[in-house]
């Protein structure tokens, strides 16, 4: 679901290549698998993704402990898994960040509560299902 911004998509495709392209999930050895398989939509994860103001560094400050407590509070109730800035490699500042939760809700309370969207640090934002198929066991 797009719920505004749209230059930083990463589409389910995208994200499946990468992991395939990952030199964990192609080692195999024989008669044991380093990753588990599944097809069922109980895997379901929702990926919040943010794109950032480009002076995000020197104006994040004041809301950056409600942010990350935001977070933590999440992840203490299972509801977030991980998260953190994200960008192109070795270029800093971030661009934006991204975040895996367990239920679209919890994406949608995180935006909805998290400081950085409400004092403008965040330019935009999207939340999409991705149906984990591969994972490490």
């Amino acid at each position: 679901m797009v719920v505004w911004g749209s230059s930083l998509l990463l589409g389910r495709a995208s994200v499946l290549a990468f992991l395939a392209s990952s030199p964990s999930a192609v080692t195999r050895q024989v008669g044991t698998s380093p990753f588990h398989t599944t097809t069922s939509l109980s895997a379901m994860q929702y990926l919040l993704k943010y794109e950032y103001i480009p002076d995000v560094l020197e104006k994040r400050g004041p809301y950056r402990e409600g942010h990350l407590n935001l977070a933590k509070k999440l992840i203490e109730e299972g509801k977030c898994l991980s998260g953190g800035p994200t960008g192109e490699p070795g270029v800093s500042p971030p661009t934006g960040a991204l975040f895996i939760f367990t239920e679209e809700s919890a994406a949608e309370a995180f935006v909805a509560g998290d400081p950085y969207v409400s004092n403008g640090i965040v330019t935009g934002h999207t939340i999409e299902e991705w149906n984990v198929v591969v994972q490490k066991e």
